[in-house]
């Protein structure tokens, strides 16, 4: 009984190992990754420097009174734009009509007097001739004359001052600009040139931008220009604002001068701009960024930011296909951005191809198959060869003839 049931069991192991001997069926290979690529090419680029600085008013007129009285009218309104030769206070002219009133009286009294002593000059002249004056009376009288000229001279001096005085009760602008608060009200006592002014007046329409820039970039985009590395823009140097939201100001600037001297704290040296102003956006004292294109790179090597990511070093890396078609890493050096791509200084050259979609899929060491995609220079949009780029960017490098964002 027991054999019987023995031979079932051994044909049983017979059988399992006859199946393990059978060789197993290969795993079928994946096939490689598809990536979408750009070959590197140079190209012209404007080289860009992003410097600190403030805002300074074109103009600024700290207002004073010239003569001393009483405030009796303030004119303007606080924070409106005046014009020059305008009305802003007004002093009490009493005093000073009639100090003008009494200086006229003054050159009356010395044109009747001179008219006086002329007479008297013609008549001594005529009586030398007869020998009836004597030479003495003549010198005289002429003396006399030329008191009274001078008498003359002086009254109509002193009656000018005074109606200069009288005038300057009135006080004008200076300048056009935007005037601030009155620091002064009426009913006041002013003092001619007293050391607090009355109010401040700022030109705003253009500005002023004081940049500072490092002497070791000045040195090194001058060394670039006149090694021929860099050329210098058709236009000169251009000038936009980066304000502290963001936004760019809508005015490009223009070059002022540079400092002649280097501050010897911070080691920079002060530049000076000049922007339009017509909506007065820009105010004295805000802090600005200025990006200045002092250069263009006409064998410029730009990668789209896309493409590039950080290792934990916080290099600046991006995926590659070699000759071969295997997948490679590279550390590259960045210089700055410009638009939607990164200027590099290193670690890419012309002829390199950089992956731009399918970076999930590549692998270091992998052979990858590559589809050449196109780039927008402007907006950073990719696209296959006879196909529209999605609203990504991305290009359709997948399996599908779909669309996807990588």
């Amino acid at each position: 009984m027991t054999s019987a049931i023995a031979r079932p069991l051994v044909l049983v192991g017979l059988l399992a190992l006859v199946g393990c001997g059978k060789p197993a069926q290969e795993a079928k290979a994946p096939p490689p990754p598809e990536v979408g690529v750009m070959t590197l090419k140079p190209q012209e680029a404007s080289i860009s420097t992003l410097l600190p600085g403030r805002v300074v008013a074109h103009q600024v007129s700290e207002v004073r009174p010239q003569v001393t009285g009483i405030l009796t009218k303030r004119v303007f309104t606080e924070g409106a734009e005046v014009k020059e030769g305008e009305l802003l206070y007004e002093i009490d002219p009493v005093q000073y009509q009639a100090a003008l009133e009494s200086a006229e009286a003054t050159v009356l009294k010395a044109q009747a007097n001179l008219s006086l002593v002329r007479l008297v000059a013609e008549r001594k002249a005529q009586l030398l001739k007869t020998n009836a004056a004597s030479q003495q009376d003549v010198d005289s009288a002429m003396a006399s004359f030329k008191q009274g000229e001078a008498d003359l001279k002086s009254a109509e001096a002193n009656r000018d001052t005074a109606a200069i005085a009288l005038d300057r009760t009135k006080v004008l602008a200076p300048i056009s600009g935007r005037i601030g608060k009155s620091m002064i009200t009426p009913g006041a006592l002013v003092t001619a040139s007293q050391a607090n002014a009355m109010t401040t007046i700022q030109q705003l329409d253009p500005v002023y931008v004081d940049l500072d820039q490092a002497t070791s970039e000045m040195d090194r985009i001058r060394n670039e220009l006149s090694s021929g590395r860099l050329k210098r823009p058709a236009g000169g140097v251009e000038i936009e604002l980066v304000l502290e939201n963001g936004k760019t100001h809508p005015q490009k600037g223009k070059f002022g001068f540079t400092d002649s001297s280097v501050n010897e704290t911070t080691g920079s040296v002060s530049t000076r701009a000049i922007f339009a102003n017509p909506e007065r956006n820009l105010l004295p004292g805000m802090y600005v960024r200025a990006r200045v294109i002092a250069g263009v790179d006409p064998k410029a090597i730009l990668i789209p930011q896309r493409a590039v990511s950080r290792n934990p070093r916080g290099e600046a890396i991006a995926m590659f296909v070699d000759k071969d078609g295997k997948v490679e890493q590279r550390v590259l050096k960045v210089a700055q951005a410009i638009g939607p791509n990164w200027l590099v200084d290193d670690g890419a050259k012309e002829g390199d191809r950089v992956i731009l979609d399918g970076l999930q899929k590549a692998k270091p060491g992998q052979v990858a198959k590559t589809i050449d995609v196109t780039v927008d220079p402007k907006t950073g949009l990719t696209k296959t060869p006879g196909k529209e780029a999605n609203a990504a960017g991305a290009a359709p490098v997948a399996d599908s003839p779909e669309t996807r964002k990588d």
